[in-house]
C-alpha cells in the first residue's frame, strides 16, 4: 500500500482544521444565543450571597442566564423606569406599588421577607439595646453616637427615614452622616468608626468585618421587610425579554424557587423566608 503524498496529507490537516475550527464557532453562536435576562436588585440579596446560591439552580432549571445589577431600591426601580432590566426585584412595598400604578411594572409579586437591625459598637455608648426602633433612635439623636445612613434611596435608607419619623425627630444631631452607599460599604464605614447603622439581617449575617460591632435593636414589628419582584412593563419598552422575565419571576415564587431561598443558610442560620404564597 502507497503511503500518502505530502499534498494529500496537507489537504486532510487543513480539513481536520476546518472541522475544528467550525466546530469551535457552532459552539461559540451556541452559547451566544443562550438566552438572558437583566435583573435590577438590591444590594441586599447580591452582598448577602442569596443571588450566588439561588441563580444557579434557576438556570438549570430553564436555560437561562441572568445578569444582576446590584443598586439601592430607589436606583433599581429607576433602571427599571429606564427599560434598562427585564425584570426588577427589590424591598420598597410603597415604591413598588407605584411603580406598578405609574405602569412601569406589571404582577408584582410577593417573594421574601427578614428584618432590619440596628447594628453598633458592644458597648453601647448611646444605651439603644432592645426591641422599640424608635427609641434607640430618639437616644442616637440626643448626641450619645455616631450613626451611618446609606442615604442612597435604597429600601434600607427609605425605611431608616420612617424610623426617624415614627421617632419624631427631625434633627439627627452632629453623629448623623451619610455615605450615599450600598450595604456592606455603610457597615465597613460603622465597624471602621464604632458607629451605629441600620442593616438588613441578610447582609449582616454574611459581613465578615464586624469588628466591635453588634446587634442591638431587633425584634421590633415595625423591623419586617418584605421583598418583591415583577416583570418590567413591556409595553413601556418592547425590548423587554418577557417570556424570560415572566419565568424567572414564576420560578422565584414557585415551590422550587422558594424552596430554594429557604436552602440559603449561613453557619445554620436562614437569611431569608419564603412567603410567595402568603
Amino acid at each position: 500500500m502507497k503511503s500518502s503524498t505530502p499534498f494529500a496529507r496537507i489537504r486532510n490537516d487543513m480539513a481536520s482544521v476546518a472541522v475544528i475550527v467550525l466546530g469551535l464557532l457552532t459552539g461559540t453562536a451556541h452559547a451566544q444565543q443562550a438566552p438572558s435576562i437583566t435583573v435590577a436588585s438590591t444590594t441586599s440579596t447580591e452582598q448577602s450571597g442569596l443571588f450566588g446560591h439561588i441563580l444557579p439552580q434557576f438556570r438549570q432549571a430553564a436555560g437561562i442566564e441572568v445578569k444582576v445589577v446590584a443598586l439601592g431600591t430607589g436606583q433599581a426601580l429607576d433602571v427599571g423606569r429606564r427599560g434598562d432590566a427585564d425584570v426588577v426585584f427589590v424591598h420598597d412595598e410603597a415604591a413598588e406599588q407605584k411603580f406598578v400604578e405609574e405602569g412601569h411594572g406589571v404582577d408584582r409579586r410577593k417573594v421574601m421577607y427578614n428584618d432590619f437591625v440596628l447594628v453598633g459598637p458592644k458597648d453601647d455608648p448611646a444605651g439603644t439595646r432592645g426591641k422599640d426602633i424608635t427609641e434607640a433612635l430618639r437616644k442616637l439623636a440626643a448626641g450619645n453616637g455616631n450613626f451611618v445612613s446609606r442615604g442612597d434611596k435604597s429600601g434600607t435608607h427609605a425605611a431608616e427615614l420612617r424610623y426617624w419619623k415614627a421617632a419624631g425627630v427631625e434633627n439627627k444631631g452632629g453623629g448623623y452622616k451619610e455615605c450615599g452607599c450600598g450595604m456592606g460599604p455603610a457597615l465597613n464605614m460603622a465597624a471602621s468608626s464604632g458607629a451605629y447603622v441600620l442593616a438588613d439581617r441578610g447582609t449582616w449575617l454574611s459581613f465578615k468585618n464586624r469588628a466591635d460591632l453588634a446587634v442591638l435593636v431587633e425584634g421590633d414589628t415595625r423591623l419586617f421587610n418584605q421583598y418583591g419582584v415583577m416583570v418590567v412593563n413591556p409595553e413601556r419598552h418592547p425590548h423587554v425579554k418577557t417570556t424570560e422575565a415572566k419565568k424567572f419571576v414564576e420560578w422565584v415564587v414557585s415551590p422550587q424557587g422558594q424552596g430554594a431561598i429557604a436552602s440559603y443558610k449561613i453557619e445554620g442560620e436562614q437569611l431569608f423566608f419564603p412567603n410567595a404564597d402568603k
